[in-house]
C-alpha cells in the first residue's frame, strides 16, 4: 500500500481504536486486511477492536456475501471524562478532515508545487 508510514514506537495522539473508527468513516465497506495496513497494526488487532467498538454501540455491521458494511453512530459520545458529551462525529470531522489536507499535501509534494501554507 503506497504511502503508508512506516511502524511508529513511542506514544502517540490517537488510539488504534480512532485510527481503525477513521478508517471505517471513510469507507464503511473496507477490509480489515485494509484496515490493518492504514493503522498499522494486526488483523487480529483491528478484529479486536472493531468487537470493542460494536460492544459498546460506536460501530455495526452488515454481512452481504463476503463483504461487510459498517455502520458507525455518530451521536455516541466519547467514553473518557474529559471528552463528555462530544459525539464521536465530531473526532471523526477532525480526523476525516486531517486525511484530506495530508492527500492534498502529498499530491501537491508529487506534483512539484511543494507544500502550501495555512
Amino acid at each position: 500500500m503506497g504511502g503508508v508510514p512506516e511502524s511508529h514506537t513511542g506514544w502517540t495522539f490517537l488510539t488504534n481504536h480512532a485510527r481503525v473508527l477513521a478508517a471505517i468513516a471513510d469507507d464503511p465497506n473496507v477490509r480489515i486486511r485494509d484496515i490493518a495496513a492504514r493503522c498499522r497494526v494486526t488483523e487480529r488487532a483491528v478484529q479486536k477492536i472493531i468487537a470493542d467498538l460494536e460492544r459498546d454501540g460506536y460501530l455495526s455491521h452488515t454481512r452481504e456475501g463476503r463483504t461487510n458494511t459498517y455502520r458507525i453512530e455518530p451521536g455516541k459520545v466519547l467514553r473518557h471524562p474529559a471528552e463528555a458529551g462530544l459525539p464521536v462525529a465530531s473526532l471523526l470531522s477532525l480526523l476525516i478532515e486531517d486525511e484530506a489536507r495530508r492527500a492534498e499535501y502529498v499530491d501537491k509534494s508529487v506534483a512539484g508545487g511543494g507544500p502550501t501554507a495555512r
